[in-house]
């Protein structure tokens, strides 16, 4: 399946909900884990706006990823940050939309305004 990058360089991103752990099995509680390393993942919800416009989505970052320091509404940093398209048949229903991934999640800036 494709990876498009994403280039935030003019996002302004905001931290929406805090770092959770990512649940694989619902019924079970198992936390997902990264396929090649191993290690537990996370989501985190994030409002990105950029020109104009806004989307609220979640974004997995592998545990170590995740910085101290971050607080909800505060802008963050998400280096790495990928969307990958995805499709799948549950219960005889055709379902689609995006992934989002990011190396990490770290507290960030407010994007510099040029004087006009």
């Amino acid at each position: 399946m494709r990876v498009i990058r994403v280039d935030a360089s003019t996002a302004t991103i905001l931290l929406t909900e805090a770092p959770a752990p990512k649940v694989r099995d619902r019924q079970t509680g198992e936390i997902a884990k990264d396929a090649l390393t191993g290690e537990a993942l996370m989501t985190v919800g994030v409002v990105y706006i950029d020109e104009g416009d806004s989307s609220l989505f979640q974004v997995t970052v592998p545990e170590t990823g995740v910085s101290e320091g971050l607080t909800v509404g505060a802008p963050v940093a998400l280096p790495g940050l990928v969307a990958r398209p995805w499709e799948s048949v549950f219960n005889g229903k055709e379902r689609h939309g995006i992934a989002y991934r990011a190396t990490a999640i770290a507290p960030g800036a407010f994007p510099m305004t040029q004087a006009g």
